[in-house]
């Protein structure tokens, strides 16, 4: 016969603290029940953790629902109901052979909610309803928002455990939760169908108290060490003496006449469980917590080596009630001697539910990393190293686990970041699956443009309604048998007369986007094209958020097609919603296929997942940590030749989310890698790369080697863009927290835009801009400034004093940004680019070149409100073909100057260090500008 048997007949039923498949599988649990009288089992976080992370034996279900496109929630959730309900079915025989009172297994709800009173009980009865079994114990932790649940779930019929209890007085309220959960219940129910137990934690209090004593004594001089003595004699006692004090407070309550009464209805009282009986203290008893605390309507819930050790030489007798007057007198000594048992137990809580989260955390990276390895090749593959700014890292990453931050984020816990209005523009979070569960529109659209054999589509927007967009045309291309993609988002003359030029307006599709629907330059490029099409409605599609202006022109006019989008989505976040969706359709790109590519990135972004296995938030922790802790503020993007235009679209949402109060990450776009000696330590290198498509890169792997943080990306298909745009929404607005702003809003972007509607008012009534005087002119070239910018300069003979003035104004850790109101051609961007290239190898500062008035809706929010470490050089140009817009007493030209007017004017009310360089001929100009550059530099 089995010690542990034995413990049966001395009224004491023994429950194993494990769950595996395989022990129920291959019938170890059917074993232990007929040989060792085993009547229950238990499990947590933790124990799931040690069967299904390290395992092998889940794997292949594990495939399964991955496949599925479930996330590690639903993937756990899976797993353990699976694996409870085994359990349950084999314990059925001894829950009737014992008529309910034992032959349970218990299942806990997530420690995540412990401190969440409606969340336990609505999670409480979910799984009791998923699972399904009268033999199931839901655990409940013993918190103070766990005691109404206990009350409550306890009324609704539920079997509880409740678990996490220290101390003898939150004891009491939880069986005093017990009963008055059984006194709600219905008149005329069957009371003894509730079970409940209470699972009081042992070791782990000695093992507390224990140290508190030794401390105590190894702080304490020679002559109060004597005095202690008394206090050394406590160790190792005081778990069993509280255990012993709690089975007395459970006879009082379980007796009386309010219990008596609803004994008579059949109800069970609701026994101690001693929990935590495995000893953790070598120098004790390997047996002490099952030894000590035997007796009858008690369970003991023991690990495996625990059962062990009391089948080889535990001592099976009734031992709950010996020594209680000893067991008083320990407690009442611990605090004579200062030590607060109170104190001790709620500490004790507090940890549990943070180890318990612990183990859930590492249940949920374990899943998502073979979720990811299971995924292989179909889900972006993100790679870091980050050198000496590991550790930041690692300690930002430790402390958003702690605080559950991931949770918060996806429950838009606008306390992340500033309290502001956080939680009503996160709309992005879900749309890919919002998306993806009705496509109808979307396919009938681009079933029409299949239909009409269209031969361009322009859109026409600007910001995060055009970027988006232009990613997709540049990395999927023109498809055979569909129309060329042209993303028009400039006002200059040249640039629109370049687009019309390509296309035939009347066999051509104009997509009007704009969320507000007030867009300036939409609405004008709207005004030119609608007088080019002769007023064809059908030629025209808006996509919009509803309520807007557009949406009434688009139906006073007859558009052709009307799309929403999300208000609780801005610009920058909405290339996932019908901003990106409608141009994509029009491409002809299979909509099922790109959101369900990007939905893989989702679920692995999700709530669960923790952020060291979050790619999205570890991203947004990283970028975050290196530009607040190590001063690498500088986001360097190396896209390859696929990926090049995603350098755009990331330049927009970084720097207008992030660059604000005097705060940011500074985006460095299309800036080619050069020798590592020329990069300061304010740099942070972010590969894009499409696999088979583009190079890994030698410059990065030496940069690496420098101790640069490096962070690699790459994806195997194009359709899996969507994965790096939803990645990169997730880790700026995580970046957003890190650094304390609201990353949905762009404060500063209004200012200019107030600029320019005063400038061109004034137009339309005088018919000219205001006059401005240059500090600097010659010829075909004129230089103006402020007069606090023109004094910081100084006077010079030469263009090329005045730049070099300007560009001494650089200091370690500024970056040099070109702003340029022209077209925006190769024939353009080759000398700014080699300027720009120029000062970064002259100065190793870092540089930007931004085409306006493209910038004004991404890099002109940081510029103006972000940090004051940009020098900024803004070119403008005259136009010899003007450009009338329809209906406006103002051309193209002159908005597009307004705009540069307006744009430098903020600049130089925020204290920025700017000058503006007017062009009469662009091309003539640009050259004698890099001149000048070229004789500032040598």
């Amino acid at each position: 016969m089995s010690r542990l048997k034995d413990l049966e007949k001395l009224g004491q039923a023994v429950w194993l603290d494990t769950l595996s498949r395989g022990m129920i599988e291959d019938g170890t649990l059917t074993r232990l029940i007929a040989e060792d009288g085993i009547r229950g089992m238990t499990s947590n976080p933790a124990i799931f953790e040690k069967a299904i992370g390290t395992g092998r034996e889940y794997d292949a279900d594990i495939k399964r629902y991955v496949d599925a496109g479930e996330d590690v929630g639903a993937i756990f959730r899976h797993l353990a109901v699976h694996d409870i309900r085994l359990a349950a079915d084999a314990l059925k025989p001894v829950y009737g052979k014992t008529r309910g009172v034992d032959g349970y297994i218990s299942m806990e709800v997530s420690p995540y909610i412990a401190n969440e009173t409606q969340a336990t009980v609505d999670e409480a009865l979910s799984l009791w309803a998923e699972i399904d079994r009268p033999n199931l114990m839901i655990k409940v932790p013993a918190t103070e928002a766990g005691l109404p649940a206990i009350r409550d779930l306890t009324g609704k019929g539920l079997n509880i455990n409740v678990t996490l209890l220290f101390s003898c007085d939150v004891y009491r309220k939880v069986a005093e939760a017990y009963i008055e959960g059984l006194e709600q219940m219905p008149a005329g129910s069957d009371l003894s169908r509730a079970a409940s137990v209470a699972s009081f934690f042992v070791s782990r209090i000695d093992a507390r108290i224990d140290a508190l004593i030794d401390r105590r004594l190894q702080d304490a001089n020679k002559p109060a060490q004597a005095a202690l003595a008394q206090l050394a004699t406590l160790r190792g006692k005081v778990a069993v003496a509280n255990a012993k004090q709690a089975y007395q407070i459970y006879k009082e309550v379980f007796s009386g006449p309010r219990w008596q009464a609803l004994a008579a209805r059949g109800a069970r009282p609701q026994r101690l469980l001693w929990a935590s009986t495995g000893t953790k203290n070598k120098a004790y008893s390997d047996v002490l917590y099952v030894d000590t605390l035997i007796g009858p309507d008690t369970v003991n819930t023991m690990p495996p080596e625990t059962m062990d050790a009391f089948r080889d030489h535990g001592t099976p007798r009734t031992t709950i009630e010996d020594g209680v007057e000893g067991a008083r007198e320990v407690l009442a000594g611990l605090e004579e001697r200062g030590i607060s048992l109170e104190a001790v137990t709620r500490e004790l809580v507090e940890d549990g539910v943070d180890k318990f989260a612990e183990a859930a955390d590492k249940l949920y990276a374990a899943l998502a990393s073979k979720r990811l390895k299971l995924l292989n090749g179909s889900i972006a593959k993100v790679s870091e190293a980050l050198g000496p700014a590991a550790d930041a890292v690692n300690a930002a990453i430790a402390d958003w686990t702690h605080w559950g931050n991931t949770r918060h984020f996806w429950a838009r816990d606008k306390a992340l970041w500033t309290n502001g209005d956080e939680d009503k523009k996160m709309g992005w979070l879900d749309i890919a699956e919002r998306e993806r569960a009705d496509l109808r529109q979307l396919i009938a659209f681009r079933d029409e443009i299949a239909a009409t054999r269209l031969s361009d589509v322009v859109l026409l927007g600007m910001g995060g309604s055009s970027l988006g967009a232009a990613v997709l045309n540049e990395s999927f291309g023109q498809r055979q048998g569909w129309p060329r993609l042209h993303v028009l988002d400039s006002t200059d003359p040249d640039q629109i007369r370049t687009i019309e030029n390509t296309i035939v307006a009347q066999a051509t599709k104009f997509i009007v986007a704009s969320k507000s629907g007030t867009t300036l330059e939409a609405n004008i490029l709207k005004d030119y094209f609608w007088e080019r099409t002769g007023g064809a409605g059908e030629q025209f599609v808006a996509i919009t958020d509803p309520g807007s202006a557009l949406e009434t022109i688009a139906k006073e006019q007859n558009f052709a097609h009307l799309f929403f989008g999300d208000p609780a989505i801005g610009g920058r976040y909405s290339v996932l919603s019908e901003f990106g969706l409608v141009p994509a359709a029009a491409m002809g790109l299979d909509l099922a296929r790109f959101l369900d590519e990007t939905r893989r990135m989702v679920t692995s972004c999700g709530a669960l997942v923790p952020p060291a296995a979050n790619p999205g938030v570890r991203l947004g922790l990283t970028l975050g940590t290196l530009a607040t802790k190590c001063g690498r503020d500088k986001i360097t993007i190396v896209a390859g030749d696929a990926l090049r235009t995603m350098g755009a679209w990331l330049e927009q949402l970084i720097a207008e989310s992030t660059g604000k109060h005097g705060k940011g990450l500074i985006p460095i776009d299309h800036e080619p890698l050069s020798d590592p000696d020329l990069y300061g330590a304010d740099r942070v290198f972010v590969q894009l790369r499409l696999a088979g498509v583009d190079r890994a890169g030698d410059m990065l792997t030496a940069l690496e080697e420098r101790g640069h943080p490096v962070i690699r990306m790459v994806i195997e298909d194009s359709y899996q863009l969507g994965q790096l745009f939803y990645l990169w929404e997730i880790a700026t607005a995580v970046a957003g927290s890190v650094i304390g702003i609201n990353p949905f809003d762009q404060p500063d972007v209004e200012a200019a835009k107030v600029k320019v509607r005063a400038l061109s008012t004034e137009y339309e009534k005088s018919g000219q801009l205001p006059r401005e005087t240059p500090v600097f002119e010659d010829g075909d070239i004129a230089l103006y400034a402020d007069a606090a910018n023109a004094a910081a300069l100084g006077w010079h003979e030469h263009l090329s004093g005045y730049v070099k003035a300007h560009l001494e104004r650089l200091k370690a850790g500024d970056y040099f940004a070109l702003l340029a109101f022209i077209e925006h051609c190769d024939a353009h961007e080759a000398p700014l680019q080699a300027m720009r290239l120029k000062v970064r190898d002259a100065t190793k500062n870092a540089t930007t070149l931004g085409f306006g008035p493209r910038f004004l809706h991404s890099t002109g929010q940081l510029h103006k409100g972000g940090p004051n470490t940009g020098v900024f050089v803004e070119i403008s140009c005259d136009h010899s073909d003007e450009l009338a817009i329809p209906g406006r007493r103002i051309s193209f030209g002159a908005i597009e100057f307004a705009q540069a007017i307006g744009d430098i004017a903020v600049l130089n009310e925020r204290g920025r260090r700017a000058l503006r360089i007017h062009l009469k001929d662009g091309k003539a100009g640009l050259a004698r500008l890099s001149e000048a550059f070229d004789a500032a530099l040598q």
